[in-house]
């Protein structure tokens, strides 16, 4: 691999506004592996009041690009964005604009005035909810929902927490979370899921946090300290503790890093009896060389095998626990192993457990993916 400590430092995508840049944060930095002295960065977000720090460990890739290999870090994001970035320099390989977005209402808060937005990939999730978009089980369930919404202050993404409560779409656990994605040499495909989800943030002046605190002891409110604000973080659900926007509310999607394009995007688990298609999701995926997927992630304690090529499920084999985690693979013994960690997680919902689970690959199922 080529020494990185003769490329000059640079920076990328900075924010306008000179107040709360915290350029390194939310942010991808690149290293020099023998000094550790910074090389290049990258940031997703600017200012971020939002928690849209990058969750998602970049995958390093090799990809074909007019002609000739570009070696090239993928970074998955929250937001739903996926930026793909040359290696060496950091620079966006698709065109990255600062696009304006919403400003905070908030005394005090110097929101940046404008965000990077990638022109390709498209996003992995939808980025505006409103009233209107209200999805419901029944028609009560989504006058609800659409009431839930209507009060609050929601302009799409990037929209500011506020005094009277902000919709955070996609919420702060993605987009993408810390499971990432997988990339297919041979295809050019980088295969990651997502979740469809939103939060409400509430900023509550620190004069009532006490009683905030006290009315709803288990909300989850930041104590911020040293600031004005404290913030109360809810999902946005209706009644039955579903989601207030449409499903699907997890994803698994192919992007195509060549072109730029998702090449295909497939509902990830079930929920309600498997009525509703999509679950909540995380933990990444694994690639096969045969063009296999393999993937849990999604809240009904399932593993699953997609076609690589078409997006298709194989196969599908139940979990003791929730497998809020990435699978790995192996060979021993001449036979191929996919083996993942079933321990459930509280956020999720999903069943504690603390097993390692192996599935053995017979030889007609590891070819069966192209």
């Amino acid at each position: 691999m080529r020494s990185l400590s003769s490329v000059p430092a640079i920076q990328i995508c900075e924010p306008l506004s000179t107040t709360g840049e915290d350029l390194s944060a939310s942010s991808v930095v690149a290293l020099d592996g023998a000094t550790g002295r910074p090389v290049w960065r990258f940031q997703t977000t600017h200012h971020d009041i939002w928690d849209y720090d990058v969750a998602a460990q970049p995958t390093l890739a090799t990809v074909r690009r007019d002609g000739s290999d570009a070696p090239v870090a993928i970074v998955p994001s929250k937001m739903g964005f996926v930026f793909v970035l040359d290696r060496a320099t950091g620079r966006p390989v698709f065109p990255v604009t600062e696009r304006p977005v919403p400003a905070s209402d908030v005394p005090g808060e110097n929101a940046s005035p404008t965000q990077p937005i990638p022109a390709a990939p498209p996003p992995l999730v939808p980025q505006r909810l409103t009233a209107d978009d209200a999805w419901g089980l029944t028609f009560v369930d989504r006058l609800l929902c659409r009431r839930k919404i209507a009060p609050l202050r929601s302009e799409g993404l990037y929209t500011p927490p506020s005094l009277r409560g902000s919709i955070i779409y996609p919420f702060a656990g993605g987009g993408v979370n810390w499971g990432g994605g997988a990339f297919d040499p041979d295809a050019g495909l980088y295969i990651v899921n997502s979740m469809s989800v939103a939060h409400v943030v509430r900023l509550i002046p620190r004069a009532d946090y006490a009683a905030a605190r006290t009315a709803e002891p288990k909300a989850e409110i930041g104590r911020g300290f040293g600031t004005p604000y404290a913030a109360e973080r809810t999902v946005l659900l209706s009644p039955l503790s579903i989601p207030c926007n449409a499903p699907p509310w997890g994803t698994l999607a192919a992007v195509d890093l060549s072109a730029g394009t998702i090449r295909w995007q497939v509902p990830l688990g079930s929920m309600v009896m498997g009525l509703i298609r999509g679950s909540p999701n995380l933990g990444g995926p694994i690639v096969t060389a045969s063009g296999l997927v393999f993937i849990a992630a999604a809240t009904d304690d399932k593993l699953r095998a997609f076609n690589a090529a078409t997006g298709k499920e194989l196969w599908q084999a139940p979990l003791p626990a929730g497998g809020q985690a990435t699978p790995m693979t192996y060979v021993a013994g001449g036979r191929q192993f996919v083996v993942i960690a079933a321990g459930g997680n509280y956020r999720m919902g999903t069943r504690f457990g603390d097993a390692v689970v192996a599935f053995a690959l017979p030889t007609a199922a590891a070819n069966a993916g192209r």
